[in-house]
């Protein structure tokens, strides 16, 4: 029986399985890299172990530190979460070596599957090993890893070059292997999966299907179980091939098969050797706990020879903090706020936590199961719109908008829904008109020493406040009765709460506060200053940082004096282990180049100035 679990990652995985630990009456140890001493996965583990010395992104792919850490700690079990080590079988068998329970597949296994390169051999397939113009387009692929990591899509032979080059950079930052392949690319497919589990006495479930269809930059948004849509007789091929490829490494624990389903027919992309990140719609379809399920595995245990049997349908969106608006750029700050009413949420923050830039921006995880699929999208959909979200922007309205989409809710989505979608699914909401009086008259009442009451009735007062990328300007009035604003009857103020009556109708505004950032029920405002600060001003064509990061490359040739053609490339960051392209605002000439490779920039740093010509 295992007693202490150490998890070699972070986060929102290594909370779900800390919970899971803890409801079983296991231990838990957490790692931590230096940027994460305070986070939320090392707060609610039992005991921590620092990663010394290397730096934040690569912490966590220190396979000997962790080894250590675990044995230091008196861990008699390692669970390796998703991403990071957890397809890598050098570490396994560090872990097995060193006496412990490995929580995972035997390294054999990862080693024949978590090479999409060899598992693609094993299934009969082979990647390209010739690119010619009539093998367009094609998907340049990370070897190792997933989520979009080391991925890019080449429409023309003269890009292939820099995007092999791009790919490997980046998977090698993300999963320590810098190995990449290319294959042909299907467009509007639809990517469906199979949840395995397996004992290490030759039971093999097949869990349902999973689509996981609606993908930014190839990662996942919106999975769902099952896969709605499929014919019974592809829903039972997929299956069988998955507990083929499981049979064919004698797989033992949790596992996902891939595949991408076009035109009637199943293509196999991979298998992952691991824990998805969309595990929790699986285990609301079927009632169960695939870490409890793991662990147990783990432990010896044998699984019945038939499954449980599915209920309902289940739908999971990862809420991240990134804006889609402006090309998927990732957002930092402090998240002083995180609820999702009425569904499951996993997450690795707490309110008050900042949000950095050396790890994914998922924030967590939102996951409705109902008795049917309809239910389960509205329910979510509902969930979010209502979510208290206080930080820097996310992709909550886009999720939103995605759930009540058409061709989400009639099931005919596709992987590139979003490349089709993004601008009618992101144009900016205003946001609700009442928001910015509210946030008046709770700043008025919190501000007065008699909660917005006086003797002699004010003049009109005034705010100003940013909502939606636009200023609006309010007037309220302190009087014998209280706070009043024109048009409206303000029925109770304080500084958390107001509510408002408008033809008749009363609404209640809840209100919070965060220096000048206000959130009035899920309207976000900022407070402006009476006169606008003419030092804050940028010359036109000011290129600023959109995160915080690090310079990897500038384009080649690239100087000061230089023509620049609008969207033409001019330098790459790197943050959040992917790297992010930024490009001439406009047409014109380069006139200043404020940055070289490697440097540091924080966000809105000076990058470059385009002059128009």
């Amino acid at each position: 029986m295992i007693g202490t679990v150490l998890v070699a990652n972070r986060g929102e995985i290594a909370c779900r399985i800390f919970r899971t630990c803890r409801e079983l009456g296991i231990r838990t140890v957490a790692v931590h890299s230096d940027a994460d001493a305070n986070a939320l996965h090392a707060r609610v583990a039992d005991a921590t172990v620092r990663l010394p010395g290397a730096a934040p992104a690569e912490t966590y792919l220190r396979a000997d530190l962790i080894v250590k850490a675990a044995v230091a700690s008196g861990a008699d079990a390692v669970h390796p979460g998703y991403g990071f080590l957890s397809e890598n079988a050098d570490f396994a068998r560090a872990v097995l070596d060193a006496g412990l329970v490995w929580i995972g597949p035997p390294p054999e296994a990862i080693e024949a599957m978590a090479s999409k390169t060899r598992a693609k051999e094993l299934m009969g397939l082979a990647p390209l090993r010739e690119v010619g113009a009539a093998d367009l387009p094609v998907l340049v692929k990370a070897a190792a890893g997933g989520g979009g990591r080391g991925m890019r899509v080449v429409r023309r032979l003269e890009d292939l070059s820099a995007a092999l080059e791009g790919a490997r950079a980046e998977a090698a930052s993300a999963f320590g292997d810098g190995e990449v392949f290319v294959e042909p690319y299907v467009e509007d497919g639809r990517h469906v999966e199979v949840q395995i589990l397996a004992d290490a006495h030759g039971t093999v479930w097949a869990l349902g299907t999973r689509d996981c269809s609606l993908q930014r930059r190839h990662q996942k948004v919106i999975e769902e179980a099952p896969a709605p849509g499929l014919s019974e007789g592809l829903a039972e091929e997929v299956c069988a091939l998955a507990v083929r490829a499981a049979r064919a490494v004698d797989y033992v624990g949790a596992g996902t098969v891939e595949f991408l389903v076009a035109d009637g027919k199943a293509h196999f992309l991979e298998m992952n050797t691991r824990l998805q990140v969309e595990h929790p719609v699986t285990e609301a379809v079927y009632d169960l706990d695939l870490v409890a399920e793991q662990i147990r595995i783990a432990e010896g245990h044998t699984l019945p020879n038939d499954p449980p049997r599915a209920r309902g349908h289940a739908v999971e969106a990862r809420l991240y903090a990134e804006d889609p608006a402006h090309d998927w750029t990732p957002q930092t700050g402090t998240l002083h706020r995180l609820t999702v009413p009425d569904v499951r949420l996993d997450t690795g923050y707490g309110d008050g936590d900042p949000i950095g830039v050396h790890y994914d921006p998922m924030l967590a995880k939102a996951i409705a199961h109902a008795p049917t699929r309809a239910e389960a999208i509205r329910k979510l959909a509902s969930a979010l719109e209502r979510a208290q979200i206080h930080g820097p922007t996310t992709n909550r309205d886009l999720l939103v908008n995605s759930l009540r989409h058409k061709e989400f809710t009639t099931a005919r989505m596709d992987t590139g829904f979003y490349d089709r979608h993004l601008p009618e699914l992101t144009r900016c909401g205003m946001g609700d008109p009442h928001a910015p009086l509210a946030a008046a008259l709770a700043d008025a009442h919190n501000r007065s020493r008699f909660g917005g009451w006086r003797n002699v009735p004010s003049q009109p007062q005034t705010k100003r406040y940013a909502m939606a990328g636009e200023e609006h300007e309010v007037r309220y009035r302190h009087t014998r009765q209280g706070l009043t604003a024109d048009g409206v009857r303000v029925v109770h103020a304080d500084a958390g709460l107001v509510v408002l009556e408008v033809e008749g109708v009363q609404r209640k505004f809840e209100v919070s506060r965060y220096g000048d950032e206000l959130y009035v029920n899920t309207t976000a405002l900022k407070a402006l200053p009476r006169f606008p600060d003419p030092t804050a001003q940028h010359a036109p064509g000011s290129l600023l940082a959109p995160m915080p990061g690090t310079v990897v490359r500038v384009a080649e040739g690239l100087a000061e004096g230089a023509a620049v053609e609008a969207g033409q490339p001019l330098l790459w960051l790197e943050a959040m282990k992917m790297e992010h392209k930024i490009t001439a605002p406009l047409t014109g000439t380069l006139r200043a180049l404020r940055v070289v490779p490697g440097k540091q920039v924080t966000v809105d740093e000076l990058l470059a100035v385009v002059e128009p010509t």
